[in-house]
């Protein structure tokens, strides 16, 4: 891969290891993304704690906005400056009142302002939709039109809005779905003034039977093994990227049941068949499991590969399912 990857070490303790009954773990999956001039649109991935959490703190620099209830993974922060750019955090608090840490910093600009700008975007047009395993769908459309520029994309789930992209983005991934469940969607337009388009036509899709976590998102053909250099042993691995619109510049490699490496693209992020490889040790006849998944074009994290096995020495450079 050379040097258009960058490595980024993993926490010691994932999202989910409280087992101590510590106060939860840092929200992952943050993303911010401008949704008018004056107003920026941050979502999460829900943090899982063995005390179990009770809500979500989001701040702006150090400055705490809003608190939403811990059903809620997303929330509109409004009476922003135009053009201006703003650092969030998000802390998840436990049922006993106890805060986590914060999540990694993510920032939005907002636009400038537009005076007496008062004509919303067109409609978005040509709405689609397909299924992704149980869990996820994949929606697309046409984009709109607006005389001073579209903002983002608001996707709404019935009545309510549940997502928001960038306006230079037309396709999305809609994950935490439920199973065998009907949907329908909406899509629709917001320019720098905050007004918005006439809602798109439905997209109504059923998820798929049964509790896939999200396989339709998850890497495939992946395929594990070790080779041995100048005395030690390396984890050797390659996957066909998720098929979703926009290109997947990074991943989680989870080792033994831990987050271990976190691999971000700096340069073009391979479409076809992706390889990486990276320093287990110097012993050998040791079993590892490894898997991955990928953060989706729209900032959320896609289902995991499958489990893969691997036992250092000779021999051993194969997959074991």
């Amino acid at each position: 891969m050379g040097a258009a990857l960058a490595l980024l070490a993993a926490c010691g303790r994932g999202v989910a290891d409280d087992a101590e009954g510590g106060a939860p773990g840092a929200p992952t999956g943050v993303t911010a993304a401008a949704g008018s001039a004056t107003s920026v649109h941050v979502m999460w991935n829900a943090v899982v704690s063995s005390t179990g959490v009770r809500a979500y703190e989001v701040y702006r620099g150090t400055a705490k906005v809003t608190e939403v209830p811990a059903s809620t993974h997303m929330v509109d922060v409004t009476r922003l400056s135009p053009a201006t750019t703003y650092v969030f955090t998000v802390r998840a608090r436990d049922a006993r009142g106890r805060l986590g840490p914060r999540s990694a910093q993510v920032r939005a600009t907002t636009p400038a302002a537009v005076a007496a700008d008062r004509t919303a975007p067109t409609r978005p047009a040509a709405p689609r939709g397909r299924v992704v395993g149980s869990r996820a769908v994949q929606l697309s459309w046409s984009p709109s039109t607006d005389d001073r520029g579209v903002v983002s994309y608001d996707i709404h789930q019935g009545a309510a809005k549940i997502h928001s992209v960038s306006g230079s983005q037309t396709a999305t991934v809609v994950t935490g779905l439920r199973p065998h469940t009907r949907y329908t969607f909406t899509v629709r337009a917001r320019d720098a003034a905050g007004n918005l388009s006439a809602a798109s036509a439905p997209v109504r899709l059923t998820t798929a039977p049964g509790s896939d976590a999200g396989q339709g998102t998850a890497p495939t053909a992946f395929h594990a093994g070790t080779h041995r250099a100048d005395g030690a042993y390396y984890l050797d691995l390659d996957w066909l990227p998720p098929r979703v619109d926009g290109a997947v510049t990074e991943y989680q490699i989870e080792l033994d049941g831990r987050p271990a490496t976190s691999l971000v693209w700096g340069g073009t992020a391979p479409r076809g068949r992706a390889t990486y490889s990276f320093y287990l040790g110097r012993q050998a006849g040791v079993d590892h499991r490894v898997r991955l998944r990928a953060r989706l074009p729209d900032g959320t994290w896609g289902g995991f590969s499958a489990e893969r096995t691997v036992t250092t020495g000779p021999g051993s450079s194969h997959t074991r399912p």
